[in-house]
Formats: structure tokens, C-alpha cells, sequence
């Protein structure tokens, strides 16, 4: 059954990739808000989004975030057979960079970071840009359970995104550490809840995070780089790219990642809508 479930979903999401590439991405983008405002209540709660903002205290009109919340899950999915566009600079006039020469002093100083940043429109742009400043970067994501949409969506990550990708999981740490001794940057999600972490502050909650930042950083003296990208007018992009940050590696892991959750909570806060609210953090 769960073999039948993934083959039509795949079927579905194939034929409206297809689609999207014929419309074009504005269009494309516009069809995947419309998809995410009225089809995404079937699939990810509203009340979840909006018990989730009451817990992290945000201010607003609650039905109208979660409202853009599934739309951007719309936007984002529609866009994704538009990213080797941006790849290719046919469509770099809608995005704009600020903190360029950051991303410059560390190609040219050829020095290991450890890029943070969390699920904002469009994510997926932030580690294309950083491979495209031709900084010697390796993303880390988490496979999606449909191995037949995983298969699509990996050569599109190696292809159109950053040709290296590391696998979340074991195999993937030791392909960190690999890395790192050679030069490499490694980028990753810091704002999903994580079944290895530890319990830090996260609007005033706890919630189980990721350790992997502190740990590079202690283990191997990493600068922290966290970058944010919002979306303006629709279709046009601005990425922030922090000037690097230097933390002293006798500081705690807990100390290390409360820090940086106060730094996503930041970059939540610029744009509530523009975060994916539908997951959990706090869930024990």
C-alpha cells in the first residue's frame, strides 16, 4: 500500500513539474501559492502552524500567517524546476545578495565555516549561492521518504544546488569530518527538531536541536556563518550573508547551540510567514 501511495505521489508531482516548466516561474509560482493556500490544509494542519505560534508568542493575525505559510510551502515546490535557472543566471536578476564579500574572503582564505540557516523561502537558493561564489561548500539534507521523488530530488540538489550533498545520519558525520580536514565548508538546517540533539531554548521552550554546529565548531575551531534568505514582491530574493563569527571553542555545546537558536529566532522573526511552522520543535 505505502508502495502504491508513493508511486502515484510521484506520478502527480511529475506531471505538475512538468507543468510548472511550461508556464514558466512567475506563473509557477503563483499556481504553487494557489495549491499550497487550498490543497495544503489536506496535508499539513493550519492548527498546527497556529498552535505553534502561540506557543512561540508571535504577534499577528494567526489564520492569515498559517494561510502564507502553506502558500510558500506552494511557492517553493513550484519552484524547483525553475532553480537550474538560477543556476545558470537566467533568472539571477530576482535575486540580490548582501554580505558577498563574505562569501569572497572565504573562498580566497580557503578556511572550513559552518554555514546555519533554517527552512525560508526559497532555501534552497542559499547553498546554490554559496556554490556559485565558488566557496568550497558541502549541504547537508535529509532524504524524503518517497524513495522514487528522493531519486529526483537528489539529482536536482547535485545538479542545480551544490554538487556536494551529505546524507543526514551516520555515514554523513563521518563524511563531515572527512571534509572539514580537507577544507570543505559544510551548510545545514539548524531549525528542525532532530531525535539526536539536546534540549536548548527555542522562544522561551525547550526543544531538541542539533549539536552538529557546536561540535564542528569545539572539535575543529569553525568560524559560524548564518545566512538568511526572504522573499520581496513574490518572485524576487534577498540573501543575508553574515559576516563570519568567531565563538571560543571552550564554550559549552549547550551554550554554543543556545546561541544559535537565538540567531534563528532572529531570522524568524524578520518574516513569521516566510518559516516553515508545521513541525513540531518543541514536541518531547
Amino acid at each position: 500500500m505505502k508502495n502504491f501511495y508513493h508511486l502515484t505521489q510521484y506520478v502527480i508531482i511529475i506531471f505538475l513539474f512538468i507543468l510548472f516548466r511550461i508556464i514558466g516561474f512567475k506563473a509557477s509560482s503563483n499556481f504553487g501559492f494557489f495549491i499550497g493556500k487550498y490543497l495544503g490544509p489536506l496535508f499539513r494542519s493550519k492548527l498546527s502552524i497556529i498552535n505553534n505560534l502561540k506557543k512561540a508568542q508571535i504577534n499577528g493575525n494567526y489564520k492569515q500567517i498559517a494561510t502564507n505559510v502553506l502558500g510558500n510551502y506552494g511557492r517553493i515546490f513550484a519552484e524547483y524546476v525553475h532553480l537550474k535557472n538560477f543556476k545558470n543566471d537566467k533568472l539571477n536578476n530576482h535575486i540580490s545578495i548582501e554580505g558577498r564579500e563574505y562569501l569572497e574572503k572565504i573562498k580566497n582564505n580557503k578556511q572550513s565555516v559552518v554555514f546555519i540557516s533554517g527552512h525560508f523561502n526559497n532555501f534552497e537558493l542559499m547553498a546554490m549561492q554559496i556554490d556559485k561564489a565558488e566557496v568550497d561548500c558541502a549541504a547537508i539534507y535529509r532524504p524524503l521518504n518517497n524513495p522514487y521523488l528522493n531519486k529526483i530530488m537528489e539529482k536536482i540538489r547535485k545538479r542545480d544546488i551544490c554538487k556536494k550533498q551529505i546524507k543526514k545520519g551516520r555515514s554523513g558525520t563521518r563524511e563531515i569530518i572527512k571534509l572539514l580536514k580537507k577544507g570543505t565548508s559544510i551548510a545545514l538546517m539548524v531549525d528542525q527538531r532532530v531525535r539526536e540533539g539536546e534540549k536548548a531554548l527555542f522562544f522561551k521552550h525547550l526543544a531538541t536541536s542539533t549539536t552538529i554546529p557546536a561540535q564542528l565548531i569545539k572539535k575543529y575551531n569553525c568560524d559560524l556563518v548564518p545566512i538568511y534568505i526572504e522573499r520581496k514582491n513574490k518572485f524576487d530574493f534577498k540573501m543575508y550573508v553574515s559576516k563570519p563569527i568567531k565563538i571560543n571553542k571552550n564554550k559549552s555545546s549547550d551554550e554554543i547551540t543556545l546561541f544559535i537558536n537565538k540567531i534563528l529566532e532572529k531570522m524568524i522573526l524578520k518574516n513569521v510567514d516566510q518559516w516553515i511552522w508545521t513541525h513540531d520543535r518543541w514536541r518531547t
